[in-house]
């Protein structure tokens, strides 16, 4: 029941806060939202990867996560470190990897650059609107002198994609070559199976390197966008035999702030030296350490001592 004169101190009640709004300070009118739907459509993924390898005249491989990884290799290049020739796929091994987000790409990758290529390279990527997100050297003694620039970019794929042609352009990076055909897998000199066991972890035969990747147990971000482990947030693990049954490994250990310097400790009481210690991106959530190291010596001792460090790590556990 409404009391007498209720419906006219409602009226100008009403009058009042009209009045207040429309004179209040940056006041402004908020539409109606209809309440979300439990089923939106979610955006949906429309690169189209042939016109995508066209663009930087190479193919690309296909990794998990829908993850489409570029491979830049320097097999031009012939660099030793230490006595040892290093082989492309031990540590030579340029890519970008990008992964769609509608019609635009996020890319994340590590060229691989001589001295002379690093500031014209550097000065393209800039103005194909790709950014630098470190640049630094992967390992001690080597000679001739190696870079290694890291990369990152988001925005349209083919814009992307052209701006990485114009930059790889620039360098002395041999054009892909058809696959040969095919032939009988040369023999691994170390016993693969034997090194996984002593490991933890499995791995494949690449170029002639027995190469070992090693995700994070933790979701690494960078804002909205979830970074897939195949983005270059695995640790790792590369061996390539040097006879006798001993191994040259590399490769870079992915850390928390609070892993590094147990991680360095335990690596260098067995004889693998830490070569580099810096960050791969800029705004990553946790923030991440990338550490890299170097050893030749026994292949199965330095397998268990790198099973040593990544125990201290939170790294995924190894397949069953």
């Amino acid at each position: 029941m409404t009391t007498p004169g209720a419906s006219n101190i409602l009226t100008i009640a009403s009058i009042l806060l009209v009045a207040g709004a429309l004179h209040a300070p940056h006041a402004h009118v908020v539409a109606s939202v209809p309440p979300a739907s439990s089923h939106a459509t979610a955006v949906v993924d429309s690169v189209d990867w042939k016109a995508m390898d066209a663009a930087i005249g190479r193919a690309n491989v296909a990794q998990p996560g829908d993850v489409h990884r570029y491979n830049f290799p320097r097999s031009d290049f012939k660099v030793s470190a230490n006595g040892v020739a290093i082989k492309p796929s031990l540590a030579l091994g340029g890519w970008i990897a990008m992964k769609a987000m509608g019609s635009d790409v996020v890319a994340m990758g590590d060229l691989v650059l001589s001295d002379d290529e690093l500031s014209p390279v550097i000065a393209k990527l800039q103005q194909g609107g790709i950014e630098q997100t470190a640049i630094h050297h992967h390992l001690l003694h080597e000679s001739p002198r190696v870079y290694y620039v890291h990369v990152h970019a988001h925005g349209p794929a083919l814009a992307i994609a052209q701006a990485v042609k114009s930059a790889i352009a620039l360098t002395k990076i041999p054009a892909p070559t058809p696959p040969p055909a095919a032939t009988p897998a040369a023999a691994f000199e170390l016993d693969s199976a034997a090194l996984a066991k002593a490991l933890g972890y499995s791995g494949r035969v690449n170029g002639g390197v027995y190469q070992v990747s090693v995700p994070r147990s933790e979701s690494i971000r960078d804002g909205d966008f979830e970074i897939p482990p195949s983005m270059g947030l695995g640790t790792a693990i590369n061996f390539q035999p040097t006879g006798g049954g001993k191994a040259a490994i590399t490769g870079d250990f992915v850390l928390l702030g609070d892993e590094v310097n147990p991680v360095i400790k335990s690596l260098t009481t067995n004889g693998v030296e830490v070569t580099s210690l810096h960050n791969h991106m800029l705004g990553e959530t946790p923030r991440l350490f990338f550490m890299h190291f170097w050893a030749n010596a026994d292949a199965m001792q330095l397998a268990r001592a790198l099973r040593t460090a990544l125990a201290l790590t939170k790294s995924k556990a190894p397949a069953p």
